[in-house]
């Protein structure tokens, strides 16, 4: 992304942006928790035409021993993205600096609420999948991994809500496509605690004053609530369909047991 006003025209006639939404508005977003079966925690996020799941395994043996710590669970994120999910060079297979780089900054926003004392010497690991990528997918695997981890019951201070916020023609936006973030003139990825608005994660590419910057954090913050209250809803579903229950078996004395014959 450059600082500088791009030739690419990414406002429509009417004044809206080319996807019809409002400078102020968020694309359609959908979350399901407890989506995979053998994870502790997962969660998927369909945010615009990003896809993305999220699985949290652990509290566990920290492996190799010489990275645990004998305060506190160590917090390990992995953040990939698909092969097949975008057409462009970052979306090639095996690890890459972006994908190790953004690794990192989801792990240090995490760290920030995930209580890890109440484990120590174990691992949380965190694995991030980007099924399609359309601009915004930090905030998306950011949404993922805060659904993930409350689902699979780790202990957190706060429950973090990522949005992202930039720069497209001179006007501040709310949530910036894959052609804003490629041809806007800032993006500006940030995350908040959901309790006191404590910003978890900023981030900027591209240029803002400070007026700009206080008033992009402002934006952030109201479309966070929106993001939290898909969050709430999509645990709160898990934990309102009923569960089947395992009935132990009965067998009398001396009794053995036959299994069911094929009908």
């Amino acid at each position: 992304m450059s600082s500088k006003t791009s030739k690419v025209a990414l406002t429509r006639d009417d004044g809206k942006r080319l996807d019809g939404r409002a400078d102020d508005e968020l694309r359609p977003i959908s979350i399901e928790a407890h989506v995979l079966n053998d994870a502790d925690g997962s969660a998927l996020v369909i945010w615009g035409k990003n896809k993305v799941v999220a699985g949290v395994f652990g509290p566990r043996e920290c492996v190799p021993r010489h990275d645990q710590s004998p305060y506190r669970a160590v917090l390990r994120c992995r953040y990939n993205m698909a092969p097949f999910c975008s057409l462009e060079e970052h979306g090639r297979s095996g690890p890459s600096r972006r994908s190790q780089e953004l690794s990192k900054v989801i792990s240090e926003a995490f760290e920030n609420v995930v209580i890890a004392e109440s484990y120590p010497k174990t691992a949380i690991d965190v694995y991030i999948d980007i099924l399609q990528s359309d601009g915004g997918t930090r905030c998306a695997a950011l949404t993922a991994a805060a659904v993930a981890l409350a689902d699979a019951g780790i202990p957190m201070k706060d429950m973090l809500s990522a949005v992202a916020v930039g720069k497209v023609e001179g006007r501040l936006v709310l949530d910036l496509s894959k052609e804003e973030d490629n041809f806007g003139q800032s993006d500006n990825p940030m995350a908040f605690a959901s309790r006191n608005g404590e910003v978890l994660l900023y981030q900027m590419d591209g240029l803002l004053t400070r007026e700009e910057v206080k008033a992009g954090i402002e934006m952030g913050h109201k479309a966070s609530r929106e993001v939290l209250k898909l969050q709430l809803d999509a645990l709160a579903r898990v934990y309102e369909q009923p569960h089947e229950t395992t009935v132990p078996l009965q067998l009398a004395p001396g009794q053995k047991f036959a299994p069911p014959q094929p009908a």
